[in-house]
């Protein structure tokens, strides 16, 4: 009978994991031919043109459209329906997260709209589609994760695997059209930055995809032109951020739920003043460092060492900073005795893998860096504060991803047992039991004299009243020790709990101050400021092609890195 029972369970799980298998494989096999796609673009590809790219992308937003509709249309006819629901899923503030950065992407789409007018005479019609059909697609899909981020799909399971894997391959695709676009604009800067430094031997020619005509209104031209490299960022993040909100989707297909108490953990700006403030400082900082940098860098030879040498020095600041907050962080865990919690959480298995996954794109770079300084025959004054800056790099993202995946497997911290359990009864002659004021009232010795009851506390249990009148005295005294003894075990316990407060607090502030840290430190390549590109260094020792290559392949993942530790970390302070 048992066995019986158990092989339809079993057998039944079979289809599902082929449909998660071949879901997989049909997602990788459109993401590989979409990137190939790509890089024919960017290598100039004979037969390839950027109209054969925007077309593929074209044609699989469109497909999403139409998989989103159609489950959006289910959705309504079935809205009475009682659905699961993942509660650690599609957070309220990554929700709010990916609705501003997609804002800023319709921005960027109206831009690229302009920009095609202006040029119409010499761009394919897919120039003028891809941003119509990209603003309409990102719409679309905003809604969509408001609405549906949380679901846990049980019906119609194979279809879904596929709609929801081809959703995050195409915002994958789109992510990576928009990095190859930024980085191109980019790379074309430094190659004009590097001859002011003395490195014009090393550069090539400029990459080049301009139009091939005159722009009707060359002020607009030029407002669209600069306006949609800055607007890239926001871009890159926000499909990123779609593309893991919806992989969540896809793994929670089919899974069956754990019902139990979610409690909310709603952001609270009260007991982190000093982690805000410091945290702000440094975000103040590091805008104008920014600025800064990019105006001098490029200018002249001395202006361009000034400009590394001033960010060098500010970023190893930081980043010493963050990894004294870190240590500290970890050394209150290892004073605390609190279980981890172990159960199945897709976004949380997702959020671990990510952040070790995105920090060897920045280990990669470093680790480059330090071999070129270590290698190199002849250093610039400024390239020796790369050193330590690279060896920061590594250690603080090391300690930062220990305090992150620790604090986001931490089990919520519960009332106190001795709460929980307590009862407080007042004995009353001749009269049923009642409920005494709050606790607090009796802590500070208001509930006796207001009442004039006198208060027995007795840890999980109920004190009743003595039924004989000869042993009201005897009660009465025995009720003043009682008092007694329990102050002073409310003395103990209050102590205890205004230690466990004040590492709270701690954890709280560091946390704010490292979200703050974070948010700074993405700025700077997110638009423009990279000194992997300008010191000039690593192109001599690994030649410019292939240090250009790994920095355009890595320097992604870093800056993505950044964004997914600054939410973590909002998470973990709103959870400490």
């Amino acid at each position: 009978m048992e066995q019986a029972a158990v092989c339809p369970a079993v057998g039944g799980s079979y289809p599902q994991k082929n449909a998660e298998i071949l879901s997989s494989q049909y997602g990788i096999n459109l993401f590989l031919a979409g990137l190939l796609l790509t890089f024919a673009w960017a290598v100039h590809a004979v037969g390839i043109s950027k109209s054969h790219l925007l077309s593929y992308l074209i044609t699989l937003m469109l497909i999403q459209l139409l998989w989103m509709l159609w489950y959006l249309c289910r959705s309504c006819t079935q809205r009475r329906l009682i659905r699961d629901k993942d509660t650690h899923a599609g957070a309220r503030w990554l929700k709010c997260g990916i609705t501003l950065f997609a804002v800023i992407t319709l921005i960027l789409d109206s831009f690229k709209i302009g920009y095609y007018i202006d040029f119409s005479n010499c761009l394919s019609p897919t120039e003028g589609i891809f941003p119509v059909t990209h603003a309409v697609h990102t719409i679309l899909q905003v809604y969509f994760l408001w609405c549906h981020a949380k679901d846990v799909i049980q019906s119609f399971k194979t279809l879904e695997r596929f709609g929801v894997i081809h959703s995050v391959f195409t915002n994958l695709l789109l992510w990576t059209n928009g990095v190859l676009t930024e980085s191109k604009h980019q790379l074309n800067e430094h190659k004009e930055r590097l001859i002011t430094l003395g490195f014009g031997n090393i550069t090539v020619a400029l990459d080049d995809h301009a139009p091939q005509c005159n722009c009707t209104t060359t002020t607009l031209c030029s407002i669209f032109s600069q306006g949609i490299y800055y607007l890239y960022p926001f871009n890159i993040e926000y499909h990123i951020l779609a593309s893991t909100m919806l992989y969540v989707l896809w793994k929670n297909i089919g899974r069956k739920v754990e019902y139990h108490q979610q409690n909310k953990t709603p952001f609270k700006f009260h007991g982190i003043t000093v982690g805000m403030i410091f945290g702000l400082i440094v975000l103040t900082s590091t805008i104008a460092i920014v600025v800064v940098y990019l105006i001098q860098i490029g200018g002249s030879k001395i202006k361009s060492e000034l400009a590394l040498t001033m960010f060098y020095l500010h970023a190893i600041f930081v980043l010493a900073l963050m990894c004294t907050a870190g240590i500290i962080a970890l050394l209150i865990y290892r004073l605390e005795d609190r279980s981890l919690d172990n159960s199945k959480n897709p976004a949380r298995k997702l959020d671990a893998e990510l952040l070790v996954g995105t920090a060897a794109g920045s280990w990669l770079l470093s680790w480059g860096s330090i071999l070129a300084i270590i290698c190199a025959q002849g250093h610039p004054k400024y390239t020796w504060y790369n050193l330590p800056y690279s060896v920061l790099v590594i250690i603080e993202k090391y300690i930062q991803n220990l305090f992150i995946i620790e604090s986001i497997h931490r089990e919520q911290e519960k009332a106190n047992d001795d709460i929980k359990t307590l009862r407080i009864v007042t004995i009353s002659r001749g009269s049923t039991l009642s409920l005494t004021p709050l606790y607090k009232e009796i802590y500070n010795g208001r509930a006796a004299r207001d009442s004039g009851d006198m208060p027995c506390l007795f840890k999980g249990s109920i004190c009743g009243r003595e039924n004989d009148g000869a042993g009201v005295a005897k009660e009465e005294t025995s009720q003043d020790n009682s008092l007694v003894m329990h102050s002073a075990s409310d003395f103990s316990f209050y102590s205890r709990n205004s230690v466990t407060n004040n590492k709270r607090r701690i954890l709280k502030n560091i946390a704010a101050f490292l979200f703050l840290c974070n948010l700074s430190l993405w700025i700077p390549p997110a638009f423009g400021c990279r000194p992997e590109y300008d010191n000039g260094l690593e192109e001599i020792v690994f030649g410019f092609e292939p240090w250009i290559i790994v920095v355009n392949l890595a320097m992604p993942f870093s800056i993505f890195y950044r964004m997914h530790s600054a939410a973590s970390l909002f998470e973990v302070n709103c959870k400490t």
